[in-house]
């Protein structure tokens, strides 16, 4: 797919002003949805202690990593111009008279805009400079997912989700917008992200997964999606067939979402699932657990819940502590950003929060690639590490050239 059409040129002119200008930037579309959305920050981008607030408040992107560090900051995009590709417009969601100091800033990107929107001239991204790509190799990971059998057998948890990496080299001329594009082209029901921020860096990726959404009606949903299995073409997804591994594997995050629940005691919830779904070249069981928030006394439940549910089971383990003290101590990386969490907050009246899963980073000439599996009592290290070269392998295909 080219950039062919205004609202792509737009787009690829709105992200490349926002790095121009060393303002962070976020694109993004929903599953099942025509429209692509952005929003850029005038301000910087802002780094939150808490998780943001759901129901109200700040409008923007948010962008936490899987553990908050020093390195790696919960950052906040504010929504202080926005994009939709529906109806081709910028919006700018703040009076001039009122911010003094944006007016010359204003002035200087609109002019910018102007000069570069039909250049058709490569975009380049910020890059985070302060990290170094780092690749897992093929015995390191199974020698850790092997360990991590043994401690599930000797009683130390029931689950632990080991993730790592892999280095691709980028064409010499990869446009990131087209890239963008690629992939929402491709992942239909997928919630597909690019989000680039100075000193942050720059990370692409297609979820399935919502951790929390909150819609327009007041309508709460999380989901419980764990097993994989790839799809081919001769597999049909309403008839596939499932092994106890990956049976037990969704019903242990099932049941993590069902305690998160009763911790707030919140009984009034309808329940769907588990069911297989689709996600680019993969099949995974899903099951979807909905609240009417219009007709229960919590109304920052979004909120709430998304403090208690991350990091799931689904890319950490259970129980939470003694697996991510596994993670931190076995997995041999800093995972950053993947795993984390990232989506639009009240925009548009809407919040939808997704996990970071099946993402990249870009750095200045390669992409690193990031993925994980979900490690119980009977994972096999051979399969665990070919489940994590498909989750790969269609981010690969888009993003990056094969090695030779």
């Amino acid at each position: 797919m080219t950039l062919e059409g205004d609202y792509r040129n737009t787009l690829e002119a709105l992200f490349a002003t926002a790095v121009r200008f060393n303002l962070p930037v976020a694109v993004w579309r929903l599953p099942d949805s025509a429209e692509i959305k952005l929003c850029l920050s005038l301000r910087g981008v802002q780094t939150l202690a808490t998780v943001p607030h759901l129901e109200g408040g700040l409008s923007g992107f948010a962008f936490y990593p899987f553990q908050i560090t020093g390195n790696n900051p919960a950052a906040f995009i504010n929504a202080d111009i926005t994009f939709s590709s529906l109806s081709s417009k910028l919006k700018f969601n703040f009076k001039l008279n009122e911010n003094p100091e944006y007016v010359a800033l204003v002035k200087r990107l609109q002019e910018y805009f102007q000069k570069i929107k039909d250049t058709r001239s490569a975009t380049t991204w910020h890059v985070n400079r302060h990290v170094l790509p780092t690749e897992t190799n093929k015995p390191d990971f199974m020698t850790v997912v092997a360990k991590a059998v043994r401690a599930i057998e000797d009683g130390l948890f029931e689950k632990v989700v080991l993730s790592r990496t892999k280095a691709y080299p980028l064409e010499t001329d990869f446009n990131v917008l087209q890239g963008f594009c690629q992939l929402q082209a491709k992942y239909k029901n997928a919630f597909v992200s690019l989000v680039s921020i100075p000193e942050v860096g720059t990370w692409m990726g297609a979820s399935p997964e919502i951790l929390v959404q909150i819609n327009s009606k007041k309508l709460f949903k999380t989901v419980a999606l764990a097993g994989t299995q790839p799809l081919t073409p001769e597999i049909n997804p309403a008839k596939a067939r499932w092994g106890q591994k990956e049976i037990e594997e969704q019903s242990m995050v099932e049941r993590y979402i069902l305690n998160c629940f009763k911790s707030i005691r919140l009984r009034e919830y309808t329940e769907a699932g588990p069911r297989t779904v689709v996600a680019g070249n993969l099949m995974h069981l899903r099951t979807d657990f909905t609240v009417d928030m219009t007709q229960v006394p919590f109304p920052k439940l979004g909120t709430d819940m998304l403090t208690l549910l991350h990091p799931t089971s689904a890319v950490c383990g259970m129980p939470k502590q003694p697996a991510t003290e596994f993670i931190y101590q076995n997995e041999g990386y800093d995972r950053a950003y993947y795993s984390g969490f990232l989506g639009p907050v009240q925009v548009d009246g809407e919040s939808h929060i997704f996990v970071n899963l099946r993402c990249l980073q870009l750095f200045e000439d390669l992409a690193l690639l990031y993925a994980g599996a979900g490690i119980t009592a009977e994972s096999e290290p051979e399969k665990e590490w070919q489940e994590t070269k498909l989750k790969m392998e269609t981010m690969r295909e888009i993003m990056v050239k094969k090695k030779k």
